[in-house]
């Protein structure tokens, strides 16, 4: 039998007990729900070419000092093995995916899979087609393109034209293709330029690209003015088949990524241009919507952009044109490559300033 003062004791205890459960596992001032660790899966494609891994560590670093944690996976080219990636990354507890798909079409199995997760997805560089993607992330293709012909077109407005394109299966090749025809048929039409070969490359093998450019040279016995290669990788490959011929800064070529060995290659005089695409803030704007998706927020686009089956929230950064001139102020400023790096590469008389 209890005395008064257990009975007092075991009351005591009785309104103590529902507050202390109620704040088990759970930081004071919040939540089990709020103070839950935000978790963002990073899926690429491949990373080859060094722009990747700019990528994503600028997107862990801004993820980090979000208080985001970061799962990352690179799929080395091969579809299934970035469906299986991600479903892991599912597995392990996302709350969104950001997508950079290596087929934009047979992706969208993908954006299935963690839709069916609720799973939010962000298609990054690449807009997944035919899917409910909550947003996309890239920069401006039709003015990349644009930006590409004109460049050529300006140092050779007349002569025999070879088109160097990506992917076939990639609506990113065929948007940066679209846009650099739109600039070169007026030309075309007048007979000024005629473009004697127009090549897609799968998977935008240098390699490739290098094997293409040679069966050019052979068609027109060297006789061209110019190569839009549409990045910096086939871009390589067409410069070294253009070396071998001894026609290396003699035709103009053009590239995009801003790649280390393009950028020299533009200082030499061998590359006409290319374009340096502020890597550093894409990753991060990504980052940032990625976490704000996380949260129950909603995308922050600049326009929509239809995917064949919705129109998507987009976001279009603008690319910056590279040439010799501005190589200082333009990639050396932003840090993107340093002074230092190039110089090394270049003879005296070619060293930039």
């Amino acid at each position: 039998m209890l005395t008064p003062f257990g009975k007092l004791k075991v009351a005591f205890a009785l309104v103590l007990t529902p507050v202390f459960i109620s704040f088990a596992g759970v930081p004071f001032g919040g939540t089990a729900q709020a103070q839950e660790k935000i978790k963002v899966g990073f899926s690429i494609e491949a990373m080859n070419g060094e722009r990747w891994q700019t990528d994503l560590d600028s997107f862990q670093a801004r993820a980090k000092e979000l208080g985001a944690q970061v799962v990352s996976a690179d799929a080395k080219g091969d579809d299934n093995l970035q469906l299986q990636q991600v479903k892991a990354m599912i597995h392990g507890g996302i709350q969104v995916l950001v997508l950079f798909p290596h087929d934009a079409v047979k992706a969208a199995i993908i954006v299935d899979a963690a839709k069916a997760a609720n799973v939010k997805v962000i298609s990054y560089d690449r807009l997944v087609r035919n899917s409910d993607v909550d947003l996309y992330i890239t920069f401006n293709r039709t003015e990349m393109g644009k930006m590409q012909a004109e460049s050529l077109v300006e140092r050779a407005p007349k002569g025999n034209y070879v088109l160097i394109a990506g992917s076939p299966n990639s609506e990113d090749a065929k948007a940066l293709h679209e846009a650099q025809m739109s600039v070169l048929q007026p030309y075309v039409s007048r007979g000024d330029i005629k473009i004697v070969a127009d090549d897609y490359i799968q998977d935008w093998v240098p390699g490739d690209a290098y094997l293409a450019m040679l069966k050019a040279l052979d068609a027109t016995h060297g006789d061209i003015a110019a190569v839009v290669s549409s990045n910096d990788g086939m871009a390589g490959g067409v410069i070294q088949a253009l070396r071998e011929n001894n026609l290396a800064g003699k035709v103009a070529v053009s590239g995009q990524d801003a790649d280390l060995a393009a950028v020299i290659c533009v200082a030499q005089g061998t590359q006409t241009m290319t374009i340096y695409k502020p890597i550093k803030q894409q990753a991060s704007r990504a980052a940032e919507e990625a976490v704000r998706l996380a949260k129950g927020e909603k995308a922050q686009g600049d326009i929509a952009v239809n995917n064949g089956k919705a129109k998507v929230p987009a976001i279009l950064l603008k690319p910056v044109l590279v040439t010799r001139d501005n190589i200082s102020s333009t990639v050396v400023k932003a840090g993107f490559q340093s002074l230092k790096s190039i110089n090394q590469a270049l003879s005296p008389n070619q060293q930039i300033r």
